[in-house]
């Protein structure tokens, strides 16, 4: 059914100046049953042009598709669509593999395809570490080496924080597309990694597998607030309470601010106290977005200059 083991997608929109330090690596890896996929989200530079040349080059397999400008998420779906590779591993245009990075990957999930079939049919992929640029590990180590787990109890249960990467099987990808929000072009990718959590289990590694280029004026990810993400952020901190309940006792301070990040992107969003009550699906996590509004709320009109619209959000 699939052409290679691993299709390496890579979502980009205007970022020609880095995508040939992640050329580099590519062509740097042992392992070679792999292509490399790139969705083009819409870019007006010279990405189109440099793509081509790598492609005439030869050195890798390469595919580059351009499409309007929908978001990333929206990328990451149309690259679910097209991956030729049974195993999908999303790598940001920012950010390198480590030269043994695919085959670290592979070994591993050939080790998995070792258990008993019924065993080996639950886990969806596996997930290594990250060095910085200066060959630092960027965030915390798992628990053990192979410790088999999920997303959401690494992150709730062990608290094991920091930048992390890892592949999922295209299949999975399929059962659990990015949601796609009307209008709007930003949808966290923990949503999809919560719901594969909920379903799968991940070997974790404390290999590394990925550069990340920390201290760099053209990360894609920054801590800056953009009201127009509200949308996508409520959804994902919803998402949280209206599944991960369960790991309040390991972890409530997590869930208590992700309580607290949905009222405040609910209203930022538009979202009245109604909706956003009827969009929590137990009494707990109503009972902790209850508790948690009026800080929400503040955070809310804090962010909003003080000021609040009734077109926008009303907490009455």
């Amino acid at each position: 059914m699939y052409t290679y083991r691993f299709t390496v997608f890579t979502p980009t929109f205007n970022r020609v100046s880095l995508l040939p330090r992640l050329y580099e690596s590519l062509q740097q890896q042992t392992y070679r049953d792999f292509e490399w996929l790139i969705i083009d989200d819409g870019s007006t530079d010279l990405t189109s042009q440099i793509a081509e040349e790598w492609k005439a080059e030869g050195r890798i397999n390469l595919r580059y598709i351009w499409q309007e400008n929908a978001g990333k998420h929206m990328a990451f779906n149309r690259a679910i669509r097209e991956a030729q590779g049974e195993l999908l591993l999303a790598i940001d245009s920012d950010d390198a593999l480590l030269p043994k990075s695919l085959e670290i990957f592979s070994r591993h999930w050939d080790d998995i395809q070792t258990l008993p079939a019924d065993q080996a049919a639950k886990f969806s992929g596996v997930t290594g570490l990250c060095q910085d640029q200066f060959g630092n590990v960027y965030g915390d180590q798992f628990p053990s080496d192979a410790f088999d787990s999920d997303a959401n109890e690494i992150r709730y249960k062990y608290r094991t924080k920091g930048e992390k990467k890892g592949f999922h099987k295209t299949d999975v990808h399929k059962q659990f597309p990015f949601p796609e929000l009307k209008d709007h072009k930003f949808v966290p990718e923990s949503i999809v990694w919560n719901a594969i959590g909920q379903n799968y289990k991940t070997r974790f590694v404390n290999d590394i597998v990925r550069v990340y280029w920390s201290h760099d004026e053209e990360r894609l990810t920054t801590g800056h607030f953009d009201p127009v993400m509200s949308p996508g952020h409520a959804l994902w901190h919803r998402d949280i309470l209206n599944t991960n309940m369960k790991y309040f006792r390991y972890s409530p301070e997590s869930l208590i601010k992700s309580a607290v990040h949905y009222s405040r992107f609910s209203f930022h969003a538009g979202d009245s106290i109604i909706t956003q009550w009827k969009q929590l699906e137990s009494f707990p996590a109503r009972a902790l977005w209850a508790v948690t509004i009026p800080m929400g709320w503040y955070t809310y009109l804090k962010e909003n200059g003080g000021r609040s619209s009734r077109s926008e959000a009303r907490p009455e």
